[in-house]
C-alpha cells in the first residue's frame, strides 16, 4: 500500500536529530526523502556511539536509524559552487525544501528561501530552529536539552522541589522527535495548501515552541493563576483529593498508574478487581466528598494491597477493570506488551526494530526502510538528476561529491 505522500520529493539539508526527524515521518508517509549530507564528515550524528551509560558498537546504530530511516543519502559540499549547482538541480525538482541551517549559514551558502524560490518558485520551505524564526535570538543554535526541555519550561515543572539540580530528559533526542512530528505536519498542511491554492508556504517550527506546547495546557493553568506549575514533592501521591489518581508500587518493584478522575464512580470497582469488596460499601469512601477527605486512608490501604502482588499478577487482575490505569513500563518491557504488538507501534527497518512514527493511515502501520549508510545514493540520485557520467566524475574530483 503507497503512503499519503508518495511521489512527494523532500530535499533535507539538516544534521542531528530535530529536522532530520521530520524527514522521517515524511518518509514513513511515503516520501522519497534525499538527504544531503557534508561530503567528507556526513551527518555529526552518524558519530554518536554513545548516550549516557548506553554505548552502541559497531553497525546499525540506532542513534542515526531512528532520524534517518527510509532516505537516500547524498554526499554533496554545497559550499563549493559544482556542488550548490547540483543542489540546485535537485531543488529545482523537489516539493519540499527542508533544513536546520541557521540564518546566517543559510545566507553564507546560498540557499536560504529566495535563493529556493528562485529555481522553484513554488517549492515548500521548511525550517526548524532552536528559537524560532523572529526575534534577537533567531540566529542562535540549541539542542532539545536546551530550548525544548529547560527552555521550554518542562524542566523545572517536572522537577520536584525537594530534588536537587534537575531532572533531565527521559531519553536523547525526547524533544527533537517530538517537534520532528511537529514539523512534519506543518509540511503535510502546506502541501495541501499549494495543491488546493497553488499558494506556497514558509514552514517554521522551532524547539521552543514545541517544548511550550508540550506544556501547554500547565502554561495556561499558570498564567491564569500567576503562579508557577510545580511538581509534587517526590514519594508524595500525586492527586492529593483522589486516591484512584496515582501510582502504586508492586512487590516486584514496577508500578501501576491509576488515573480515574471521577473517583466515586470507579472505587468498587477497583476495590472488587483488588479483594477488597468491602471497602466499596465503607462510609469513609460513599461519595466523590468523603473519598476526597479520606484520601489520605485509601491511599495507605492501596499502597499496602497493591505491594502484596507483582505487576503481571495485577495486569491479570486488572484486565477487566473499567478505570483508566496502565502499567509504568521501561523500554524493553514495550517489546513485549500486546497492544504495541496488536497495532505494530515496533517496526522491523533493516536489522533493527524502531518506533514508527504515530500517524497511521488506512489501519497500517507504515513499512519502513534502514537509513542509508553515509553518501550510499550519490550516484543513484546524480544520475536520475540526468548527470553523465563525465560530470561525476568530475564533481568527484572536485571534491563537490563523496
Amino acid at each position: 500500500m503507497s503512503g499519503p505522500l508518495e511521489g512527494i520529493r523532500v530535499l533535507e539539508v539538516a544534521m542531528y536529530g530535530f529536522v532530520p526527524s521530520a524527514g522521517a515521518v515524511l518518509a514513513d508517509w511515503g516520501a522519497d526523502v534525499v538527504k544531503v549530507e557534508h561530503a567528507v564528515t556526513g551527518d555529526p550524528q552518524r558519530g554518536l556511539r554513545q548516550t549516557g551509560k548506553y554505548v552502541v558498537q559497531g553497525d546499525p546504530n540506532p542513534n542515526i536509524e531512528h532520524a534517518n530511516r527510509g532516505k537516500r543519502s547524498l554526499g554533496l559540499d554545497i559550499a563549493k559552487p559544482e556542488g550548490r549547482e547540483v543542489l540546485l538541480e535537485l531543488a529545482s525538482r523537489s516539493d519540499v525544501f527542508l533544513t536546520n541551517f541557521l540564518p546566517r549559514a543559510r545566507k553564507k551558502l546560498a540557499i536560504d528561501v529566495e535563493d529556493i524560490r528562485a529555481v522553484n518558485p513554488g517549492i515548500v520551505y521548511a525550517r526548524g530552529s532552536a528559537l524560532g524564526p523572529r526575534g534577537q535570538e533567531a540566529d542562535k543554535g540549541g539542542f532539545d536539552m536546551t530550548a525544548f526541555w529547560c527552555r521550554g519550561s518542562t524542566a523545572a515543572s517536572i522537577t520536584p522541589p525537594n530534588v536537587e539540580g534537575l531532572i533531565n530528559p527521559p531519553a536523547p533526542a525526547y524533544g527533537d522527535t517530538i517537534s520532528g512530528t511537529n514539523l512534519a505536519g506543518g509540511i503535510a498542511a502546506a502541501l495541501l495548501k499549494r495543491e488546493r491554492t497553488g499558494e506556497t508556504s514558509i514552514v517554521d517550527v522551532s524547539l521552543l515552541g514545541s517544548g511550550m506546547w508540550a506544556m501547554g495546557q500547565a502554561i495556561a493553568v499558570s498564567l491564569r493563576l500567576d503562579q508557577p506549575w510545580e511538581a509534587p514533592e517526590s514519594g508524595r501521591h500525586g492527586a492529593p483529593t483522589n486516591p484512584l489518581s496515582g501510582l502504586y508500587r508492586t512487590s516486584d518493584g514496577h508500578h501501576i498508574n491509576f488515573v480515574m478522575l471521577q473517583p466515586a464512580k470507579f472505587w468498587g470497582d477497583v476495590c472488587r478487581h483488588i479483594g477488597r469488596p468491602e471497602l466499596a460499601d465503607d462510609p469513609r469512601f460513599g461519595t466523590a466528598e468523603q473519598i476526597a477527605e479520606n484520601t489520605g486512608v485509601a491511599v495507605e490501604i492501596l499502597r499496602e494491597v497493591i505491594g502484596g502482588r507483582t505487576l503481571a499478577e495485577w495486569a491479570e487482575r486488572f484486565a477487566t477493570l473499567s478505570g483508566p490505569w496502565a502499567p509504568v513500563q521501561d523500554t524493553l518491557q514495550l517489546r513485549d506488551d500486546g497492544q504495541v504488538r496488536a497495532n505494530e507501534y515496533l517496526v522491523r527497518a533493516g536489522e533493527l526494530d524502531l518506533v514508527a512514527s504515530p500517524v497511521q493511515f488506512d489501519v497500517s502501520a507504515p513499512r519502513l526502510g534502514a537509513a542509508p549508510e553515509f553518501a550510499a545514493q550519490t550516484e543513484e540520485i546524480l544520475v536520475e538528476l540526468g548527470v553523465g557520467w563525465d560530470r561525476i566524475i568530475a564533481l568527484k574530483e572536485a571534491g563537490a561529491v563523496t
